[in-house]
């Protein structure tokens, strides 16, 4: 590996870097993206028991909204329960704007990075084709020198599209996740809504 990186020069290093932020991006959103975590299984109907026996407390409403990104949207009807049906759709529009930001949080930068990886293997690629040049001369060039630039571009070149697959597949996957995550708390915060709704206020 060591020889593959002296090989490939010192562009390489701002790939591994590039692939070393790609790498902690994509653990992060797997640890943070589970669907137990966003979507407790439960909880929908521990809500319904709450509102039940008139358990929604204040203090209740508040470990509800901490707990998960979908016990933060069904706090928020609860919160509102006494306004009107168009006020809570708004405030369930505006949290649901919020949760989703959050759940998409770091994507942008994942997706930078496979836009970005090719460019840097170019600019390698570039780097290399340097050295081949350098390596020319009218007398006969250097062969260790044009070894060396073709290593270097080549080597970029691989290291660039290697990294931005990975990053662009897994960009798409966690995008398509957390709106498969925003649409189910919707349904669930519209759900609980037309309960209130249909349920007498005291």
């Amino acid at each position: 590996m060591l020889q593959i990186i002296h090989a490939a020069g010192w562009p390489i290093w701002l790939l591994l870097a590039t692939s070393v932020l790609g790498l902690a991006v994509i653990i992060e959103r797997f640890l943070s993206l589970r669907k137990k975590l966003v979507l407790p299984p439960r909880l929908p109907a521990q809500v319904v028991e709450l509102v039940k026996n008139g358990s929604d407390t204040p203090e209740t409403l508040g470990r509800l909204a901490a707990s998960s990104p979908l016990g933060r949207v069904l706090a928020e009807v609860l919160l509102n329960k006494q306004e009107s049906n168009a006020f809570r759709v708004a405030a369930i529009e505006d949290t649901g704007k919020d949760v989703a930001l959050r759940l998409n949080r770091y994507l942008p930068a994942l997706a930078t990075i496979a836009v970005v990886a090719p460019l840097m293997g170019l600019f390698g690629t570039v780097v290399g084709m340097i050295e081949i040049f350098a390596s020319y001369a009218p007398a006969g060039g250097d062969p260790t020198q044009l070894a060396r630039g073709i290593s270097i571009a080549l080597y970029n070149t691989g290291f660039g599209i290697i990294i931005a697959i990975p990053a662009l597949i897994f960009h798409r996957y966690f995008r398509s996740k957390a709106e498969y995550f925003v649409h189910r708390m919707e349904r669930e915060a519209n759900a609980l809504n037309r309960y209130i709704n249909r349920k007498p206020l005291p």
